[in-house]
């Protein structure tokens, strides 16, 4: 009697089946179902196999074996292919495509013909599961977890037992979200099986993949990067992490996330192509996180093997030989290797009766029949059992479902911290994770975001001197109301100068919103205390400048132009002074609502560079400092800053053409000039150096405010002080006789203008005709010096010394030849023989006059 299970074979064709029958267990079943196939022949399956023995990745030294004792139990099994023998025939691909091309041809073009191919590294099937197809072949892979291969109409016949790399996507981006990271850097190698994983949206929305195939520091460090995730194969990561050490890119401030696949041991094997020690790898690699596709079941379960995975363990530990697990490579990969050969035998198994039912036989495939493919296909496609390394169940492009084991390297040991159900999205988590600092680190230096304040200090000081002047602005208004009457207030127009005092105290009140900032206010109330700063500092400025300008510009065109024009003017109307202020103040109105409405002036917030605090603290300070800023800023200052340096300029102008006028019409009006000239210069002066320092909150502030404080200050002292000296030192204060006379001031002081302009004139025609007569008495003595000697100055009042000497003609006989003034010269004699003096100056008056 044969055991039940036991098989003897032989290696040829038409083996049979020798029975021998036992006297317990199963003997009568045994009996009936075995003497009836006494003499069974076996017909022998071929499987294609690439079982990479060196390389990137050696998976072949324990899944070879592995998938041995798979074959070896499933040929002893009589419940599956019990007509059949499956035999394995495999080649070393050394994990090379170049190498597996020569072997898959060998393969193919070999006899016998092979049913199934099982390849193993990714970059092989991706080359055998392509090429596949024209001869109509299944592909079964143990050890691929390219996300390029679950691509169905370029690899329309490919399964794998290997989960995709993408199931390693979900669990490192539920740790990401448990550890709070957001950036990710990645360094993959150029390979499809490592690009294809970065791809992937769900990845892509995470990671930030900067690198390729071999590290860059530099970038690593411009980038800032903290939390790196290395998709590579074991070769490369020794070369990454020995730049690892050498850059220290390692310690409590990184973790590295590694594919679990690796040997327990990789970073301590010696590698030719690297120059770090073992110690120098372990201190680089020690904390790193690894994401592993669960491969053997963690639970006590017999499956379709009838072996538990501890079981399946002892087997295979038995046939390597007491090799060390840690050096030798794809153990971890064994189950599924075990289980893709208890896939393939129970998919083959289950084609058996279709296959009868269309008169067809597996034994009757080759590379052109495609309905035995089809079938084969089907039941690979609805498999479902429990293997040793888990549920074994393909998804609709042929990859493997399982959980993701998370590992972490402590000690120089992984320990299991976790594991990830993708399919419930439910985190099982150990809590035995263990970190080189206090904890996670974060995922980029930590960036505190400081305001930069304005100086309370200065602000308060500036506010203090503001106050005063507002201050004293009220002082000069209430000054300059209550003695409007007094002539000498009059003659400087009182209401240009409660203007100017109204415009300075609106301009000292703009330093207040000037200098909050986000210490006192509220963000969303910051706007509103940006149009306070613009409309208190813009309409004060019209008011205050606009009323000294209109000033001095009313002089400088009534003194400085011609006498016709001159008259015209100097009738100018009052209202008309107040008019000009009027247009000026309603011009900055309406180029402000212009402003507000189509372009608002928001906060705004500048980043400067970023400082390093003192000690050993992994943070950085970000300063931030807010601004009043619109979208066109630097337009509309242009436009401001170009019409009110206009108004400068030409206020200079006006003060420097008017300064030695004199008028009681506006008799300030040299004060008003030297008040122009300060805050002319003040304004040009701190206007573009406001805006040089407006990154620096202390500097701009003070400048902007101490030229507003020292321009009203100069303003209101220059303009006012004057007049309260002048009322208080003079006694000219408002008296009942000037109280009664309110009602005549107006009339009064017109007659006495009228009367003014009157002399003027009159003067000044004296002064035209007494120039004409010197002009003509200089041309009549010329004329006398050149014709007749001069008469003899009477002396001692001798009559006699005037009686002409001889020679001299006769004025009575010869009167024609002497000069106009002796032609009647006669009647300067009087009968006593004297000198009329009245005579003499009426004939004087007469030569003046002629």
């Amino acid at each position: 009697f044969q055991c039940p299970g036991q098989r003897y074979t032989e290696p040829k064709y038409g083996r049979k089946r020798r029975t021998n029958y036992k006297s317990f267990s199963y003997a009568t079943f045994s009996y009936l179902l075995l003497i009836s196939r006494e003499q069974v022949e076996l017909r022998d399956l071929y499987i294609g196999a690439l079982f990479p023995m060196s390389g990137g990745w050696p998976g072949g030294q324990a899944c070879l074996p592995s998938a041995q004792m798979a074959l070896d139990l499933v040929n002893k099994r009589t419940d599956i292919l019990p007509e059949y023998e499956l035999e394995l025939i495999h080649y070393d691909s050394m994990c090379d495509p170049g190498e597996a091309t020569k072997l898959l041809y060998d393969l193919l073009y070999t006899e016998p013909i092979k049913m199934v191919l099982m390849p193993g590294c990714s970059s092989v099937s991706t080359l055998v599961a392509e090429a596949a197809r024209m001869w109509n072949l299944i592909v079964l892979s143990y050890g691929s977890s390219s996300p390029a291969l679950s691509n169905r109409q370029r690899f329309p016949t490919f399964f794998r037992t290997h989960p995709s790399a993408t199931l390693h996507n979900p669990t490192r981006v539920q740790l990401f979200q448990k550890w709070k990271w957001t950036k990710i850097a990645t360094i993959q190698q150029t390979t499809e099986v490592f690009t294809s994983v970065s791809d992937r949206p769900l990845l892509k929305n995470m990671f930030c993949s900067f690198l390729n195939c071999f590290m860059d520091s530099d970038s690593l460090n411009r980038q800032d990067a903290r939390i790196i995730v290395g998709l590579f194969y074991e070769t490369e990561a020794r070369k990454v992490f020995c730049e690892v050490y050498k850059e220290k890119l390692y310690g409590k401030k990184y973790v590295w996330f590694l594919i679990g696949w690796y040997a327990d041991n990789w970073f301590k094997i010696k590698d030719p192509s690297i120059n770090c020690t073992v110690e120098q790898m372990t201190e680089a690699v020690e904390g790193h996180v690894t994401t592993e596709i669960v491969m053997l079941n963690p639970e006590t379960v017999r499956g379709a093997s009838n072996l538990t995975s501890q079981e399946f363990l002892n087997q295979l530990m038995s046939k390597l030989g007491g090799k060390n697990p840690e050096e030798t490579g794809g153990f971890q990969e064994a189950p599924l290797a075990y289980d893709a050969v208890w896939a393939l035998a129970l998919a083959l198994n289950k084609t058996v009766g279709p296959l009868k039912a269309k008169g067809r036989r597996l034994e009757d495939f080759n590379y052109n029949n495609r309905d035995i493919t089809a079938e084969i296909y089907r039941a690979l496609n609805t498999s479902s059992f429990e293997g040793v390394s888990g549920h074994v169940v393909f998804d609709a492009q042929g990859s493997r479902m399982a959980w993701t084991l998370i590992e972490q390297l402590q000690g120089g040991s992984y320990k299991k911290i976790g594991y990830f159900d993708s399919t419930k999205g439910n985190l099982s988590w150990y809590g035995n994770d263990k970190w080189i600092g206090p904890g996670p680190p974060a995922d980029q230096t930590v960036v505190i975001e400081v305001f930069r304040f304005l100086s309370q200090k200065l602000f308060v000081s500036v506010s203090v001197f503001a106050g005063l002047g507002i201050l004293l602005g009220i002082v000069c208004l209430t000054f300059n109301i209550y003695n409007s009457n007094v002539r000498y207030i009059q003659n400087s127009q009182p209401y240009l100068n409660n203007m100017t005092a109204v415009g300075c105290m609106m301009a000292l009140a703009a330093v207040f919103p000037l200098g909050l900032d986000g210490h006192h206010v509220h963000r969303k109330q910051f706007p509103v205390v940006c149009q306070f700063r613009l409309w208190l500092l813009g309409l004060g400025f019209s008011l205050a400048y606009g009323s000294m300008f209109t000033k001095i510009w009313w002089v400088h065109t009534v003194f400085t132009k011609k006498d016709d024009k001159k008259e015209k003017r100097k009738h100018l109307e009052p209202w008309k002074l107040y008019a000009t202020v009027g247009v000026l103040l309603v011009i900055d109105v309406l180029s402000l609502m212009i402003w507000q409405i189509v372009d608002p002036l928001h906060i705004t917030v500048e980043k400067f560079v970023r400082e390093a605090p003192k000690g050993d603290l992994d943070v950085l300070i970000q300063p931030l400092l807010e601004h009043c800023s619109s979208d066109k800023m630097n337009t509309w200052l242009g436009v401001v800053y170009g019409y009110k340096g206009l108004l400068l300029l030409l206020g200079i102008f006006l003060a420097y053409e008017t300064k030695s006028i004199s008028t009681e019409k506006i008799n300030d009006h040299r004060a008003v000039g030297m008040a122009i000239y300060n805050v002319s210069v003040l304004c040009m002066i701190t206007a573009p150096v406001t805006m040089i320092l407006s990154s620096q909150q202390d500097a701009s502030f003070a400048f902007a405010s101490l030229a507003i404080v020292f321009s009203v200050y100069i303003t209101l002292v220059v303009l006012f002080v004057p007049k309260m000296r002048r009322l208080i030192t003079r006694g000219e204060w408002q008296s009942d006789t000037q109280e009664t006379m309110k009602t005549q001031g107006s009339s009064t002081n017109n007659n006495d203008e009228e009367k003014s302009r009157q002399l003027e004139r009159e003067n000044k025609e004296l002064q035209k005709i007494i120039q004409e007569k010197e002009e003509r008495v200089s041309e009549l003595r010329n004329q006398l010096n050149h014709s007749t000697p001069l008469l003899p100055i009477p002396s001692n009042n001798d009559p006699k010394s005037l009686i002409p000497p001889p020679g001299y003609p006769n004025p009575a006989s010869d009167n024609h030849s002497l000069p106009p003034s002796f032609s009647n010269s006669s009647n300067l004699y009087q009968p006593d023989g004297k000198i009329s003096r009245n005579n003499c100056h009426t004939s004087r008056l007469q030569l003046l006059y002629k």
